[in-house]
């Protein structure tokens, strides 16, 4: 029993050190090409103060709004328990996150295809599943997401909305923060609740607004004036305006029917902001804020959970 205990041992060992070596490699090809070089893939965190505010909506029509810019896009229900990107798509997925957890399917078993070419990992059924593993299936997560960090530019996390530590770990090992805010007062004062917990107590000081469902763009940078006025009284933070998505009954129907409105109405008002965001998204790269790539995040989501 001891043998082969120390035989995982052993093998947990070497595999670090070969992810040390790999990382090393990558940080001094990334020192000889520069910042684009280094940043590698994108991984952003789409969140919100409340539920209600469209936001795993904006995440998928996002996305495919990016896709259709050229970029290969990874979407990942982190809502635990409550994912829907999935039922939003008019998906039906065998399998999930979960299933790579316990190790009965590997990262490449569980992706499923979504419109436009994007893929999707679907939700697993609860954080607690990430409290169980041990370090040897910690180490095997994070060797199978080598595979994806080379197939991928972009990396979309769709949170669960509100302030639970799910949230918050999910947002914190990204490399980039959008918040999704409505007009509406409450979803207003929650987001804000949310910008602060994450700067007092996670050090985050860079969050980019989008406002959805805003009546006109005229409207959606009043809130967006309200929410950095409250933020710049009482936070040291940078908050950027990403753009908004107006309200759109094509937007309805294309829910009703499980499909994306950006791919059942391409020519609608709310399409046409989402190809507006998506460009901004490109052009508008982090500078100097690189956190991690796709296997910091799943590190830092593992920590968080505190297994072995």
């Amino acid at each position: 029993m001891s043998i082969v205990q120390g035989t995982g041992d052993q093998a947990d060992t070497l595999r670090q050190l070969a992810r040390t070596a790999k990382n090393n490699k990558k940080a001094d090809s990334a020192s000889a090409g520069g910042l684009a070089d280094q940043q590698g893939i994108r991984v952003i965190s789409v969140t919100s103060g409340k539920g209600g505010v469209g936001k795993s909506n904006v995440v998928s029509n996002l996305a495919i709004a990016l896709s259709a810019q050229g970029k290969k896009v990874l979407l990942i229900d982190a809502d635990l328990g409550l994912g829907n990107l999935d039922v939003l798509l008019g998906l039906s997925p065998v399998y999930n996150l979960n299933h790579v957890l316990n190790g009965e399917k590997g990262i490449m078993d569980i992706l499923i295809d979504g419109p436009a070419g994007i893929k999707i990992i679907p939700a697993g059924s609860g954080v607690q599943e990430l409290t169980s593993l041990g370090q040897h299936e910690k180490l095997k997560l994070l060797d199978e997401l080598d595979m994806l960090e080379e197939q991928f530019d972009i990396m979309i996390v769709d949170t669960e909305a509100g302030i639970s530590e799910n949230v918050t770990y999910f947002t914190v090992a990204a490399q980039e923060i959008f918040v999704v805010v409505t007009p509406e007062p409450t979803s207003i004062t929650d987001v804000y609740a949310l910008i602060k917990l994450l700067a007092t107590r996670y050090s985050e000081h860079h969050f980019k607004v989008l406002v959805n469902m805003a009546k006109d763009s005229e409207e959606a940078l009043e809130v967006f004036r309200k929410l950095a006025n409250v933020a710049g009284r009482f936070l040291d933070i940078s908050l950027d305006y990403l753009g908004c998505v107006v309200k759109d009954e094509k937007v309805v129907e294309a829910v009703k029917r499980q499909k994306a409105v950006t791919e059942l109405f391409p020519d609608s008002e709310a399409a046409q902001c989402f190809a507006t965001l998506a460009r901004r998204v490109v052009e508008n790269k982090t500078q100097g804020r690189v956190k991690g790539n796709i296997q910091f995040f799943f590190r830092r989501m593992l920590d968080c959970a505190g297994g072995n």
